[in-house]
């Protein structure tokens, strides 16, 4: 009698690994899944994306939910909880990006950025080639956003007389991106006195911003007016 106690409870114990190791497995896969999708879209051009905005919208909300009941069922979710952040922290830069350039483009019916001057605007804000179309700020980590946000903040305030109104709705974009970015950064181990810093900078920046597109928006009202 012992020995088959014994037998049974040894083939409740593989049952339950061989039923643990398939959660483990489907998981993997869901977050695996998760992540490709935010990749690709996160690669198809602005364009596109807006043109198919609803559906990537309901798509990708669909699959956060798939993902976060997946986490919910897991025992350590330290690891699958990182990798999601991480995808959603993505989604939210592509996101920010359209809300802006519609805001942008929508703006009392002016016409948006043009490609030549959006690359004049980020090569002066990021260098050239740094940021692209699609607003790419992987490049940023722990060690240079303190610098990145340094130089962001000096290039506007040096040239802040010189901007259309649509440059200020550009340069909003690169800093949304930059910011959502900055959400991603703080979980990779970015330091509380460099996140202190980052945050007098930014105290120092929205309402200089606020200010100077105002008068930009005033300037061109009255300049419709004559």
């Amino acid at each position: 009698m012992k020995k088959i106690n014994l037998f049974a409870s040894a083939s409740i114990i593989a049952l339950g690994f061989a039923s643990c190791k398939q959660e483990s497995k489907t998981a993997e896969v869901t977050f695996d899944r998760y992540e490709s999708y935010v990749d690709s879209v996160s690669n198809v051009s602005v364009a596109d994306a807006k043109a198919n905005w609803q559906a990537i919208e309901s798509d990708y909300n669909a699959r956060t939910a798939e993902a976060e009941a997946e986490i919910a069922a897991l025992e350590d979710k330290t690891a699958a909880q990182e990798r999601v952040d991480r995808s959603k922290a993505k989604y939210a830069e592509l996101k920010a990006r359209l809300e802006a350039e519609s805001m942008a483009a929508q703006a009392d019916g002016m016409a948006p950025v043009t490609g030549d001057r959006k690359q004049v605007l980020s090569a002066a804000y990021f260098k050239a080639g740094k940021i692209g179309e699609k607003m790419d700020f992987s490049w940023v980590n722990k060690d240079n956003i303190l610098t990145v946000y340094n130089d962001f903040y000096n290039e506007f305030d040096k040239n802040k007389d010189s901007y259309s109104r649509e440059d200020f709705d550009y340069i909003k974009a690169m800093y949304e991106a930059l910011d959502s970015r900055k959400n991603t950064v703080e979980k990779e181990g970015l330091s509380s006195k460099d996140n202190a810093k980052i945050a007098e900078l930014k105290l120092k920046f929205a309402p200089k911003f606020k200010w100077e597109r105002m008068g930009a928006k005033a300037d061109e009202n009255a300049e419709a007016k004559e």
